[in-house]
C-alpha cells in the first residue's frame, strides 16, 4: 500500500471594502495580508513572523476569486500588501488583472526554484502539492502509470475525478496541453470523461472516499488530502488507507504535475518593504517546516524534511516533478476551459 468560479456582488463588495478601510492602519510596523489559505496550522506561520520582525499582520481571508475581485475594486486605494493563495493559475489571473508588482530579492532568487516563480518576479511558490493517481489495490492489478493512461479504454467505468470548473483540473489540463498540444489534450480529456465511473462531484477527498467505498477504483487527487488521512482523522477515509496504492504519474516522461501555494506583492502595497520581508520569511527554513508539517505539503526549498504522513506515501528517493514553469498554467487556463466545454465535461 503505501479546486466553481464565483462572482462577488457589488453591494457585498462595497460593504466589505468599507469595513476594512475603517479598521486598517498603514503604520510601518504592519502588513496587510489577503489570504485564501484556510489552514489552522498557518497561525504558527504568522505568529512566528510577527515575533521575529515586530511587524503586525492584519489578515483578510476569503476565496481567491473574492480577494481578486476585491483588490480590483479597491484599485489604487487598496490596503493589500500581499496576496497569498493556492494554484499558480489564480496567481496568473491576479497578475493579468494588474494586481501584483515585480520585486527583486536575492533571497527568493536563491531559494525558490525558477519554475516555481513568475519569470518577472510578480509571484513566488512557497509550497508544493503533487496531483497523483490513487487506486484500489484489490481491484486494479495494472494501475495507470501516466495521466495519459487515465484515458485508456481499459479503465472505462473505473475513474473518479473532479468537475471541470475546479482549478486543479483546469491546471492539470493546461499542463497537458502545453506538453502535447491542443488536439491531443482534447483527445485525452474526452478519454478521461468516457472512463468516469460517475458524473464529477465533490472535492479531492470525495474522490478518495469513492475509492474507499467501491464507487470507483481509480481517483485523481492532490497528495495532501490523502496524507491527512494517513496522519489524522478524515471521515470516510481514515481506517481505509491500507487498500490504496499511489502512482506518481509520468515518471518516464514529463514528470508528475505539481502546483503551489504562492504569494506576490500587491501593486499598490502601502507597506512594500514589509511585504518583501514576509515573502522572504516564507522561504526560510522555519516557515518551510510549517508549510510541510502543517498541511502535508512539499517544501520548495531543498533539504527541508517532509511531514511523516507525506513521507510515507512518497517514493523512496523522491519523485520526478514536471519542471514546466507554472506561469504556463495560467496562460493555458482559458484553453483548458474551452476544451472541457467542447467535450461536455461537467
Amino acid at each position: 500500500m503505501l479546486n466553481r468560479r464565483t462572482l462577488l456582488l457589488p453591494s457585498v463588495l462595497a460593504i466589505t471594502v468599507a469595513a476594512f478601510a475603517v479598521s486598517s492602519a498603514y503604520a510601518d510596523g504592519e502588513l496587510n495580508l489577503y489570504s485564501s489559505r484556510h489552514y489552522d496550522t498557518d497561525e504558527r506561520l504568522y505568529s512566528d513572523f510577527e515575533e521575529q520582525t515586530g511587524i503586525k499582520i492584519n489578515r483578510i481571508e476569503d476565496s481567491a476569486d473574492v480577494l481578486i475581485e476585491r483588490m480590483t475594486a479597491e484599485g489604487a486605494n487598496s490596503p493589500a500588501d500581499v496576496l497569498l493563495t493556492v494554484d499558480a493559475g489564480r496567481l496568473y489571473r491576479a497578475d493579468q488583472a494588474g494586481l501584483l508588482q515585480p520585486i527583486e530579492s536575492a533571497v527568493l532568487a536563491e531559494r525558490i526554484p525558477e519554475n516555481l516563480r513568475n519569470p518577472d518576479g510578480k509571484w513566488y511558490g512557497f509550497s508544493q502539492r503533487a496531483r497523483v493517481i490513487f487506486y484500489d489495490e484489490n481491484e486494479v492489478a495494472d494501475p495507470p502509470q501516466s495521466y495519459q493512461d487515465l484515458a485508456d479504454p481499459k479503465y472505462a467505468g473505473k475513474v473518479c475525478a473532479r468537475s471541470s470548473s475546479n482549478i486543479y483540473m483546469i491546471s492539470l489540463l493546461a499542463a497537458i496541453a502545453e506538453h502535447v498540444g491542443e488536439e491531443a489534450a482534447q483527445t485525452w480529456a474526452q478519454g478521461l470523461k468516457d472512463n468516469l465511473a460517475r458524473d464529477p462531484e465533490g472535492g479531492d477527498t470525495d474522490q478518495l472516499r469513492a475509492v474507499a467505498s467501491g464507487e470507483c477504483d481509480i481517483a485523481v487527487s492532490n497528495t495532501y488530502y490523502f496524507a491527512r488521512a494517513l496522519g489524522g482523522d478524515v471521515d470516510g477515509l481514515t481506517g481505509s488507507t491500507d487498500m490504496f496504492g499511489v502512482v506518481f504519474p509520468n515518471q518516464d516522461s514529463t514528470g508528475t504535475h505539481v502546483n503551489i501555494s504562492g504569494a506576490g506583492v500587491a501593486t499598490n502595497a502601502p507597506n512594500r518593504d514589509n511585504a518583501i520581508a514576509f515573502l522572504e520569511y516564507l522561504a526560510s527554513d522555519s516557515a518551510q517546516d510549517y508549510f510541510a508539517d502543517g498541511n502535508n505539503e512539499y517544501p520548495v526549498v531543498v533539504g527541508i524534511p517532509l511531514a511523516d504522513a507525506l513521507s510515507e506515501m512518497t517514493p523512496e528517493g523522491g519523485f520526478k516533478a514536471d519542471d514546466l514553469n507554472l506561469d504556463v498554467l495560467g496562460k493555458n487556463q482559458a484553453l483548458a476551459v474551452q476544451i472541457y466545454d467542447r467535450i461536455g465535461y461537467e
